[in-house]
């Protein structure tokens, strides 16, 4: 019995140590710990922005190139005319109206008008009348601020009908002589300028006498 006494006593400290162990604050840092964290820096948490920008900021914006304006080409019109009129009906007027704001006539391109008409009445009536049409046309061309000098009037009358003025059987085709009095305006291209001349280079040396 005295032995075991004795040797409950060791026993008993071990017990006493481990429940003051366990007795302690456990959210106390030791000193350890508390010099392991003065080196530590936090990191600020980086935000990200999932949605995409709205356009680069990096290079302009890209502009799509005009596209180049076609070449120029000579322009015909025809112009038609009443029976037995030399003055410029509505649709003659809209037509001219169209033609003076062409780009060909904008560019300076000279403009020929050719006047004509049917077969009735005698040659020397319808060249008269053929060249009044013509003029009616030129003069409403050059209000519309066009040049003079641009135009030419030619007075063909009824030699170059565009269609027959009668049917094969010889009877009169009203319609036939209506496409065939007409003013015909061709605008032609601008002329090319000159090539300029190289000025003389001077090197010096005398011309010869």
């Amino acid at each position: 019995m005295t032995v075991t006494k004795h040797a409950s006593g060791p026993a008993i400290i071990v017990l006493c140590v481990a429940l003051a162990a366990c007795s302690s604050p456990p959210d106390q840092p030791s000193a350890n710990d508390t010099a392991v964290n003065e080196h530590v820096v936090e990191t600020p948490a980086v935000e990200t922005n999932t949605e995409a920008p709205t356009k680069s900021i990096l290079r302009p914006e890209v502009v799509e190139p005009a596209p180049e304006a076609p070449p120029l080409q000579p322009v015909d019109r025809i112009i038609a005319f009443d029976e037995g009129g030399d003055t410029l009906t509505d649709a003659a007027r809209r037509a001219l109206d169209e033609l003076a704001t062409n780009p060909l006539v904008e560019a300076g391109g000279a403009l020929t008008v050719r006047g004509h008409s049917d077969t009735r009445g005698s040659d020397r009536v319808n060249l008269r009348s053929s060249r009044k049409r013509a003029e009616a046309v030129r003069d409403y061309l050059v209000a519309k601020d066009i040049a003079p000098d641009r135009l030419t009037v030619i007075a063909l009358g009824e030699t170059t009908p565009l269609v027959p003025n009668a049917h094969p059987d010889g009877s009169d085709d009203p319609e036939a002589r209506k496409k065939n009095r007409r003013v015909e305006v061709h605008v032609a291209l601008p002329a090319a300028p000159p090539p300029a001349e190289d000025a003389p280079v001077d090197n010096g040396v005398a011309p010869a006498t």
